[in-house]
């Protein structure tokens, strides 16, 4: 059957994308940020997952006002690159996993949770930064990868709670697979941030330490954080970390940490970064 074996938790801020494809990884402002992936790198390539199950949100590209899903998955072959006003990222087609996808699709609708299935969709800098920090800049992306779209722009996003029992059912699904598949699931945006208004450029360190120590010590506490909460303590932009839960649930009931990044600033954002084992 297929397993989930790690999760991981990314920022997927866009200018590290920028600055990826524009060879300014060694620059005094941006090697600290990168750096920080060097220890991921290596062990992804030991890891090999099969399919990655990557939980983002789309920023306008596939989606807009006039069509806001709360929970998408994407069940195409592949998955165009999007432009986001000046032109796609230079980056491989992202290339999809549909017979597991529509296998989670149907189990998690099943399970009651409204999934809206996509089969065509093209994908943004919240899916592709993750995949540029993990595998660098290959000719074909070595996983094959499901898009699993949040919304988390415009009120009312799910909650962190409505998120964990969604990974749970993640798991549940995996599992029910009946091919053997090495199969990881990732959580990106966040920390803390904000892009407008009169607290543009907050960031809270000591709430996203306690985000990233409580993702394996306590996440009952991080599943009961409100949407005001996040409000407050993170920015505006800091609800993104609720798909992280998406991942967190997705490991079972224990996990443990194999590597941690946190890095301020990069562009207005602090960055964050786990690498997860679950333990049962």
């Amino acid at each position: 059957m297929a397993r989930i074996t790690a999760g991981l938790t990314t920022s997927h801020v866009p200018a590290i994308g920028v600055a990826w494809d524009q060879g300014q990884q060694n620059s005094e402002y941006w090697a600290p940020v990168f750096g920080g992936y060097e220890w991921t790198k290596k062990w992804i390539a030991d890891e090999d997952p099969d399919v990655i199950i990557l939980v983002y949100n789309d920023h306008a590209s596939a989606f807009s006002l006039e069509m806001i899903p709360t929970f998408a998955i994407g069940c195409a072959d592949e998955f165009a690159i999007a432009d986001e006003g000046w032109g796609p990222r230079p980056v491989p087609t992202v290339v999809g996993a549909p017979e597991l996808a529509c296998h989670l699709a149907q189990s998690l609708i099943l399970d009651e949770f409204d999934m809206t299935v996509i089969n065509k969709m093209d994908v943004d800098h919240g899916l592709t930064v993750p995949l540029s920090l993990m595998y660098g800049s290959p000719d074909v992306w070595p996983a094959r990868v499901i898009p699993l779209a949040v919304n988390v722009v415009q009120y009312p996003p799910p909650t962190g709670e409505r998120c964990f029992k969604l990974g749970q059912a993640i798991r549940r699904a995996v599992a029910a697979f009946d091919q053997d598949l090495n199969v990881q699931v990732w959580g990106t945006g966040g920390m803390s941030h904000q892009l407008q208004g009169t607290r543009a450029g907050l960031i809270n360190k000591e709430f996203d330490g306690q985000i990233l120590d409580n993702m394996t010590l306590d996440v009952a506490a991080i599943r009961a954080i409100s949407h005001l909460q996040y409000l407050r303590e993170s920015g505006s932009e800091g609800i993104e970390m609720v798909m992280w839960l998406i991942m967190r649930g997705a490991l079972g009931d224990d996990a443990e940490e194999l590597h941690r990044h946190y890095h301020v600033p990069a562009s207005n954002t602090a960055v964050g970064h786990l690498v997860l084992r679950p333990t049962a």
